[in-house]
């Protein structure tokens, strides 16, 4: 008897957290909705500097402890006599000697998605470069990672890329494992494109599927009305049906895009030949060097490393803080997309 009093004792306890935790989210959420939009922020990171701390440390770990302290010694002794030297300069006024002014190079980070949402950072990211770059030193690497997405928004994110050029700023974009199709049109502004031997170069075509479930809805009689003012305001849809004129001008309004997208690599990339790789394919890196799609093979890590001996090299990231929702959102979307991973992964050791 006692056991299954505890037993119902717990159950209730079990219920009623539930209720509160339901109740809590809910209210969580509309205190987040209720809550204006937080404005972002732009983050500056110096890599020189990140770099050349890796690299003293990785240094202590060979050198014995007096060695250690020699160095620490000498380091000090430089600093204070670049600190005295600068001192020196700001009270008299004179500019700083051209040995020491270093050239900067301003790294950004782009992931694509469908829909090329992070233009909006993007573009906050170029605002803030073209407020201090100098063109006649200053450079941007843009480390680009796009399979591509929605037209008016990869022509949108393209378009902050050609501000930089317009700007008179060097371009270099580094694709480290795919730049296609509206990723491609965005790296093809670039003065330079480099890229890893294996990453996905290409893919200058477009696409558009459509589902339609007229014949379904129809086998149960279900009836869809799409009414329309212009002849062609809709030319295909997903449940009414779909004539072969609408298709026709569908395929039409496809070859025009197309046309329009090769027209801009061109513009931009005048050694290309357009009929051989305008087919909608894909290469690797060292195939798309041969095609001139790409300028050099190698990795946006040995360009930046590279850059660190010589330049000041700055990261420029645009940073927002996220709702509640949207965290939860994303969560949900990354567990997803990891338990499909394993699941095909294993279903493929079993074949």
């Amino acid at each position: 008897m006692w056991k299954e009093i505890l037993l119902n004792y717990g159950i209730f306890l079990l219920e009623l957290l539930t209720v509160f935790g339901v109740v809590a989210v809910v209210i969580m959420l509309i205190l987040e909705a209720r809550k204006q939009p937080e404005n972002g922020s732009i983050r500056i990171t110096n890599l020189t500097e990140k770099y050349q701390e890796q690299n003293k440390a990785l240094k202590s770990f060979f050198l014995s402890d007096g060695e250690m302290k020699h160095l620490e010694k000498q380091e000090k002794k430089a600093e204070k006599a670049r600190a005295k030297a600068e001192k020196k300069r700001l009270k008299e006024g004179g500019e700083k000697p051209e040995s020491e002014q270093k050239s900067r190079l301003f790294v950004l980070d782009f992931h694509g998605d469908i829909q090329a949402s992070g233009v909006s950072a993007l573009r906050k990211e170029v605002d803030a470069i073209l407020s201090m770059a100098k063109p006649e030193t200053d450079k941007v690497l843009l480390k680009l990672e796009s399979p591509g997405g929605v037209v008016h928004g990869y022509g949108l994110a393209s378009s902050q890329l050609q501000r930089l050029k317009t700007a008179k700023i060097s371009l270099t974009i580094a694709v480290d494992k795919v730049a296609a199709s509206g990723g491609y049109m965005m790296a093809c502004v670039a003065d330079k494109i480099v890229s890893a031997p294996f990453a996905i170069i290409g893919s200058i075509g477009v696409v558009a599927q459509v589902p339609n479930i007229h014949r379904l809805l129809k086998k149960h009689d279900v009836d869809v009305d799409v009414m329309t003012a212009g002849e062609y305001k809709r030319t295909v849809t997903l449940v009414g049906e779909n004539t072969e004129k609408g298709k026709q001008k569908f395929q039409q309004e496809l070859e025009e895009t197309h046309e329009l997208f090769k027209t801009f690599v061109q513009q931009h990339r005048p050694q290309l030949d357009m009929a051989k790789i305008a087919t909608g394919e894909h290469w690797f890196g060292t195939q798309a060097l041969d095609l001139h799609l790409v300028d050099e093979i190698t990795t946006s890590d040995d360009l930046i490393l590279n850059a660190v001996k010589s330049e000041e090299v700055i990261e420029v990231k645009y940073h927002q803080k996220k709702k509640l929702s949207q965290r939860v959102g994303e969560q949900v979307e990354s567990s997803t997309e990891n338990l499909l991973t394993k699941l095909l992964h294993r279903r493929h050791n079993l074949y």
